[in-house]
């Protein structure tokens, strides 16, 4: 077997149920495990609130683990999120600089990379304009075109495949199935399970805050909606 690149053992997350001293914690994430191979394709399901998006946000290095291990060799970890930074008084070109170098580019790349951005973004005039100016979709295109032009070893994705109008949807789409089918390890979030099917070979099934099963997509997503009408009669 393929030595992993990011693996999880016993991972727990936990939060203030409330910001005061001494409230309850609450695990977001309570005991999860995964191991993730070079150039895999994942997907993560679960039901609303079951940790999937904390799960991103450990694999980002955006949280560390309150217990468990992680370990996760040199490799760069992109959480595609879009308007990552932005500031609402500045341009869409100042905020495609400030938001590339937030996901780690230099400052010449990602000016190098401004004319791909715009026409990308189709924004025109707009690109000029404060992003206060922007409506939600152009926002939405910005932030895609920006997040595009980062190369990470692991691309994180949380249900981000409806940008903008259907025809840029359509656009975006096909660029991050291209970026997927690259060789780039990919972890997708997505309640879907047609988009699941389609981009990933594996997935895992996390309920309550821990790894319920993974493996391969078809075998997950069976045993997942198999045990769903248990599941809610328990909550």
């Amino acid at each position: 077997m393929t030595e992993p690149i990011i693996e999880l053992r016993n991972v727990g997350i936990a939060f203030n149920a409330q910001l005061r001293m001494g409230a309850p914690r609450f695990w977001a994430l309570e005991d999860v495990n995964l191991a993730l191979p070079r150039g895999a394709r994942l997907g993560v399901v679960g039901r609303n609130g079951a940790g999937k998006s904390t799960l991103l946000r450990v694999l980002a290095g955006i949280l560390a683990p309150d217990r468990g291990s992680l370990r996760r060799g040199r490799v760069s970890c992109q959480l595609l999120s879009l308007a990552l930074g932005f500031v609402p008084y500045l341009s869409g070109r100042d905020n495609a600089i400030l938001s590339g170098l937030l996901l780690g580019l230099r400052r010449r790349e990602i000016e190098r990379r401004l004319p791909a951005i715009l026409e990308f973004s189709e924004l025109g005039d707009f690109f000029e304009q404060p992003v206060s100016s922007y409506s939600t979709g152009m926002y939405a295109r910005l932030g895609f075109s920006v997040a595009m032009q980062v190369e990470p070893d692991v691309l994180l994705i949380d249900e981000v495949l409806a940008v903008g109008d259907t025809e840029f949807q359509q656009k975006s789409g096909a660029a991050l199935r291209e970026r997927i089918h690259s060789g780039t390890t990919v972890v997708f979030v997505s309640h879907m399970d047609a988009q699941v099917r389609n981009i990933c070979d594996s997935a895992l099934w996390i309920e309550h805050g821990r790894s319920v099963m993974q493996g391969p997509v078809d075998d997950v997503l069976r045993e997942y909606h198999a045990a769903a009408p248990v599941a809610m009669a328990a909550q």
